[in-house]
């Protein structure tokens, strides 16, 4: 039997922000690496390799915030266009209005969670014990 599937937390992170900067009253955008392999986004609106989205349920017809791919159709200087990017892609999502948020590491994998380190020994070379006080 092999151990647990190593999925990412991004775009569980990524549902969980869009909820609560919508909960708060506030308008989700995420950043967009747009020079990721798979991005399609409108050319013309990307500044320095970036570009920021609307990913309000008012800005947006038919999103999904999948677990690989954000899709959806959202206009553009009154053109509609489809839009698809790799999760992976994703550099933060924030809330218009105040700056909240969360970025994302820019590698494309999630990190390694740091390894744990034993319990620091005391003076005598003994590592600390718990004991059940009555």
């Amino acid at each position: 039997m092999s151990g647990p599937q190593k999925l990412s937390r991004r775009p569980y992170l990524l549902r969980a922000m869009h909820g609560w900067v919508s909960d708060s009253g506030g308008t989700p955008h995420v950043i967009v690496d747009a020079e990721r392999p798979d991005v399609q986004v409108p050319r013309a609106y990307i500044k320095e390799g970036k570009i920021v989205l609307n990913v309000s349920m008012s800005a947006t017809q038919r999103l999904v915030l999948g677990n690989d791919w954000i899709e959806f159709d959202a206009r553009f200087a009154g053109v509609v266009h489809h839009i698809k990017v790799p999760v992976n892609a994703v550099l933060g999502i924030y809330g218009r209005e105040t700056g909240e948020g969360m970025v994302f590491p820019t590698d494309e994998h999630d990190p390694e969670p740091p390894p744990t380190k034993p319990a620091p020994a005391d003076e005598t070379g003994r590592r600390p014990q718990l004991k059940v006080v009555k």
